[in-house]
């Protein structure tokens, strides 16, 4: 928002305000289309069965076909947009309204729809209202990431049983591309695959360090992966490359692992094992990484002693167990709306080490290049809110704030006058 020098009671709306209200009547404009659409389908199935006919499907082809016509789209995104329409209209009334509200995108309304349709039944009034209130406060890669933690927490009783069946459906598949290059997919359990993915990198990055290589990050990783595969060595690499393995954080509830399955852990209310940047694992799993599997980082949720929180001004530094917690914490980049894992990121001094910013948990924060580079160069501001256990609120050169909150919270540590009180 902008005031007037001349008119300084009146306050004039900047060019933020105007993108922000025109966003606003786009998303108005998609829940009056979408009505419609839902409007026009029901007609022509009026029509049909009226004139006597039976063949749905052939009246809605003909629907799906008109619509592409008109929109000048595709019969895919046009039978897309019908099925839309349809849920939101007749199942998911309450989105709707919440995007003629422009409490939410239209964007939003598609992940949220999509995400609750593909739910099993039994599960769907479990996330349809909490999933809502997500999507009505958070931007779309933060809203879609929470959701996916609500809807795997939500299934987490019967994570065991969909898990053993789909590992039987691991696989690998080759995609031919254009000008002699291809993709190899690999179908596999998520957490070997992330630590596949973060060993390559890792490997990567000491390949890349030295001296005369031009390629880029995604390059080296590619040959890495293909040393390994073609010839089962990385010989052509330095060697301090062939002994890198991988590291990933997996978040253990110790009491989690005293039951038997699944199903009784989320009876007792306990949360599920949670490997960073994937979401919930099967307690078979847990277990296996819990027990001292290589590559993984434990983090037990339980209290512990002798967690590092601070280390003042002694070093700039943070030391490992430290940056450890401020990572776990997070979970992500602490950038509104990022979804780059916390393990991929800079550790931030939310108040600059320069400034007299101390090395410790209440200020600091993973950031990634992207996000540590437009807080350091650009007029954005940050800081650490008070007790909040982690939440940053970032201040925009308009003005205007976000609140970032983290994943996990830390207990808060603070002083207390117990005055004349016996010890």
């Amino acid at each position: 928002m902008f005031i007037d020098p001349a008119l300084p009671d009146q306050v004039l709306p900047d060019e933020l305000d105007l993108v922000v209200e025109a966003a606003d009547m786009m998303t108005v404009f998609a829940a009056q289309r979408l009505v419609r659409i839902d409007v026009m389908r029901r007609d022509a199935l009026r029509d049909a069965t009226r004139n006597g006919r039976v063949l749905t499907e052939v009246v809605e082809r003909g629907v799906r076909l008109e619509l592409a016509a008109a929109l000048r789209i595709t019969e895919h995104a046009a039978g897309d947009l019908l099925g839309f329409a349809e849920a939101l209209v007749h199942s998911y009334p309450v989105v709707l309204a919440s995007m003629e509200r422009t409490r939410i995108t239209e964007r939003h309304a598609e992940i949220l729809v999509s995400a609750v349709n593909e739910l099993e039944p039994e599960f769907r009034a479990q996330v349809l209202e909490p999933g809502l209130a997500l999507a009505e406060a958070e931007p779309v890669g933060t809203f879609r990431r929470k959701l996916r933690a609500l809807i795997d927490t939500v299934r987490s009783a019967t994570l065991t049983e969909r898990y053993e069946r789909a590992v039987t459906k691991r696989r690998i598949a080759v995609e031919p591309d254009d000008d002699g290059m291809g993709w190899l997919h690999l179908y596999a359990p998520l957490v070997a695959i992330t630590a596949a993915q973060s060993r390559a990198t890792a490997m990567a990055k000491v390949v890349k360090a030295g001296d005369g290589d031009t390629r880029t990050l995604d390059q080296a990783r590619a040959d890495v992966v293909l040393d390994l595969l073609i010839d089962g060595a990385v010989e052509a690499h330095p060697g301090q490359a062939r002994g890198v393995r991988a590291t990933v954080f997996v978040t253990v509830p110790v009491l989690a692992l005293l039951h038997e399955s699944d199903a009784s852990r989320a009876a007792a209310g306990l949360d599920p094992t949670v490997v960073e940047g994937i979401g919930p694992v099967p307690l078979p799993v847990a277990r296996e990484l819990a027990g001292g599997a290589p590559g993984w980082t434990r983090v037990l949720t339980h209290p512990e002693t002798g967690m590092v929180l601070s280390v003042g001004r002694d070093q700039y530094r943070p030391p490992p167990a430290l940056a450890k917690l401020v990572k776990w914490r997070a979970d992500r980049c602490m950038g509104p709306g990022c979804g780059m894992p916390a393990s991929r990121c800079d550790i931030d001094h939310n108040v600059d080490w320069a400034l007299g910013g101390s090395t410790e948990l209440t200020n600091l924060g993973p950031l990634c290049e992207g996000h540590h580079t437009v807080r350091h160069h650009t007029d954005w501001t940050i800081e650490q809110v008070a007790g909040s256990g982690g939440a940053i609120q970032w201040t925009s050169p308009s003005g205007r704030r976000y609140l970032v909150e983290p994943e996990r919270t830390v207990p808060v540590f603070r002083a207390v006058d117990c005055g004349d009180a016996p010890f």
